[in-house]
């Protein structure tokens, strides 16, 4: 196989700043994982870019493996980096992008041409471009931007999901361009097996998971909550939300820091440790999973994985990592998830009960599965 070059700008500078891996980040640190043996780490910066050298390399997969934070020896090492760029040669090669960050720039695209390295990018999702209304203003300017350089230049796109690489199909078609040779790669959980954890919280509780932005649907299911105290009072079951709180969630955190009925109830882990998730997970009632669009949804995977039940929004690329093992609702119908979350808190239930049943079929996409498709993919661009 061609020589294998890791773009891990996203990574060094999550490990600089002391943040904890997003799902995207666990990603890259599995391609790390796979590849770093034997490949050159690359950094970038608004399109500007280095290949490190080998024991540069080796050195910052090792920070990336250990989770090992010297941000003196970080520093040193970019500026080395930055300083030999210069030097460099034509290195030939393939290039591996896990994030999106930093494809909408055609100078990181000039720079790989003159080395000779061929880009080959992992898109995650369009969700800027379909659902322009739940992210950031001028994100999906950007991330469109971010898309159609991929399409003009990528010498081959992974997606994490059929829905993903129909999405992007679309958007190829509606902009007159050519999309690249592409391959699905399904996405493994994110959760490694673990023995089973003490159970945290004595009581019933749920579990939602994920950073909280507006297309998470946090608001809602906060809403159903107080509607659970009110109806239930003590007997209410516990919510767990974790995840750090993102942008334009101000109506969440006023839910989370103002609203008395959910004080006690509701427990906020912004900053939870894979043990800590894994113990949450082991014992909940289930993972919700509310949200109005994903582009994969890996805490689904990682829940049915833990053999944990889950209830999730009609969307479809859950049913593409899940079939039919999830209870599924329309992620507005307030009154269908407070009847559900409650069957589901009840210490028999014959419809948590049936999931479990159903869990047993799950076939949870692996690493082994992911690399084996790309691998494949890799060698019919060489």
């Amino acid at each position: 196989m061609s020589t294998i070059h890791l773009d891990v700008t996203r990574l060094l500078t999550r490990l600089y700043g002391g943040l904890l891996p997003t799902g995207v980040d666990r990603v890259g640190l599995a391609y790390v994982q796979k590849y770093g043996a034997n490949a050159r780490a690359v950094l970038s910066e608004r399109g500007f870019s280095t290949v490190l050298a080998e024991r540069d390399s080796q050195q910052v997969f090792a920070w990336l493996h250990s989770s090992v934070r010297n941000k003196n020896a970080i520093r040193t090492l970019v500026v080395r980096a930055y300083i030999s760029r210069w030097r460099e040669t034509r290195l030939g090669g393939i290039l591996l992008h896990t994030s999106h960050n930093g494809m909408e720039f055609g100078r990181y695209y000039r720079a790989m041409t003159k080395r000779e390295i061929r880009p080959v990018f992992m898109v995650h999702d369009l969700i800027p471009l379909t659902h322009a209304e739940y992210c950031r203003p001028g994100v999906d300017a950007t991330h469109r931007h971010r898309m159609h350089m991929a399409l003009r230049h990528a010498s081959g796109l992974i997606t994490n999901s059929q829905a993903t690489l129909d999405s992007l199909a679309a958007e190829a078609r509606r902009a007159g361009l050519k999309l690249p040779p592409s391959v699905v790669a399904r996405l493994a959980s994110g959760v490694t097996q673990h023995p089973l954890a003490h159970r945290p919280l004595p009581s019933p509780y749920f579990v939602i998971l994920g950073t909280i932005e507006p297309r998470k649907n946090h608001w809602f299911i906060l809403h159903v909550w107080r509607r659970l105290v009110e109806q239930l009072g003590s007997a209410a079951p516990k919510l767990v939300v974790i995840g750090r709180r993102g942008w334009e969630c101000e109506n969440v955190v006023d839910m989370l820091e103002r609203c008395e009925s959910l004080k006690g109830v509701v427990i906020e882990e912004t900053h939870c440790s894979d043990d800590q998730l894994h113990a949450y997970l082991q014992h909940a009632q289930a993972l919700l999973f509310p949200s109005f669009v994903e582009g994969y949804g890996m805490p689904l995977a990682e829940a049915l994985a833990l053999t944990v039940p889950v209830l999730a929004s009609d969307l479809d690329v859950f049913h593409e990592i899940a079939d039919d093992i999830p209870d599924y609702l329309d992620p507005l119908d307030g009154p269908g998830w407070l009847a559900r979350i409650q069957a589901y808190a009840r210490a028999n239930s014959p419809e948590r009960d049936a999931q479990l049943v159903r869990i047993e079929r799950f076939r949870e996409p692996t690493w082994a599965e992911h690399f084996e498709h790309v691998d494949g993919f890799l060698e019919t661009l060489r």
